[in-house]
């Protein structure tokens, strides 16, 4: 349905959390490296769990390997610096999102290379830096798997 993409992420945890919410969605998840860290962490492992073999996980050495292969239909970006809500952007199924790195977010470089209308921002209080990189993903990740109809989701337990 939906690309995850987590350009070189640096907390354990939260890419454990972020396999986890993948592996509830039907969502692909995609590392670029370099991680901060070894997927065979305990933190990622203990946050992941029983989700890991539920997600997709695949890796990848650079951005362009990755995008190059999964072609999504559109690529969004999420950055505190950028002014387009969330919200506003249409989603479709095939469609990549991508975040930064938990401590410095994404380069200008790689940001800066979409559209204006597809680098997107959540709104928080004036003050704030930043959400928590799952909270963030979890945000959005389910506003385009709504826009969508929640397609594949099931609303009762089996």
């Amino acid at each position: 349905m939906f690309h995850i993409i987590l350009y070189q992420p640096e907390i354990p945890p939260n890419t454990g959390n972020v396999i986890r919410l993948c592996g509830n969605t039907g969502t692909r998840l995609h590392l670029i490296e370099p991680l901060g860290f070894s997927l065979d962490e305990k933190s990622v492992r203990r946050a992941g769990m029983d989700y890991a073999e539920l997600a997709a996980v695949q890796r990848w050495a650079d951005l362009q390997s990755c995008l190059a292969d999964i072609r999504p239909g559109a690529l969004y970006t999420l950055s505190s610096k950028s002014q387009t809500r969330y919200t506003d952007a249409r989603f479709r199924p095939g469609d990549a999102l991508l975040f930064g790195p938990e401590t410095r977010g994404l380069p200008p470089g790689v940001r800066d290379h979409v559209p204006e209308s597809q680098r997107l921002t959540l709104p928080m209080v004036t003050g704030s830096r930043s959400l928590n990189l799952g909270n963030s993903v979890s945000v959005v990740l389910y506003e385009a798997w709504r826009q969508n109809g929640f397609d594949g989701a099931r609303f009762s337990p089996d």
